[in-house]
């Protein structure tokens, strides 16, 4: 289960149709919960680092990126929880190359955006074994901030 705010939300959103026609990027950073369920505090939107030429179907975060957000969300008192990015043009379910690069206990958030609009928002979460995602529930979050 993973705790989203409705501004959090938009804000995924608005990067996807930002970053339109490529897909967009960024952590989801927060807390895990003692019961499991993960909680959103921020928010943390990275440049898609991949090439021009495939910026369209895949993103790069690079390690330097990365680390950049774990530091900021160590500073916060906080962890990476997840992950986001957009699917142009596309449903907001992971391919199988989402699939390939992704790690179990971590959320993904994909936000499709179909002609420059961001629509559907979906929440996965991997199998431990990594054999395929799951839909993870997306539920209302609460006093969260959004950068």
């Amino acid at each position: 289960m993973l705790a989203l705010t409705d501004e959090q939300a938009a804000a995924i959103r608005a990067h996807g149709e930002a970053d339109y026609p490529y897909e967009c990027c960024g952590l989801l950073l927060g807390v895990f919960e003692d019961d499991g369920r993960k909680t959103t505090r921020e928010v943390f939107p990275i440049s898609n680092a991949r090439e021009e030429s495939a910026k369209r179907n895949r993103f790069l975060i690079t390690p330097s990126e990365l680390m950049r957000g774990e530091r900021y969300a160590r500073s916060k008192g906080l962890d990476v929880i997840g992950f986001y990015h957009s699917h142009p043009d596309h449903p907001a379910v992971p391919s199988s190359y989402d699939l390939e690069h992704a790690l179990p206990v971590y959320s993904y958030i994909i936000v499709s955006v179909i002609q420059g609009r961001a629509g559907e928002l979906l929440a996965w979460e991997m199998e431990a074994d990594r054999s395929r995602f799951n839909p993870e529930l997306l539920v209302k979050g609460e006093e969260n901030a959004c950068r």
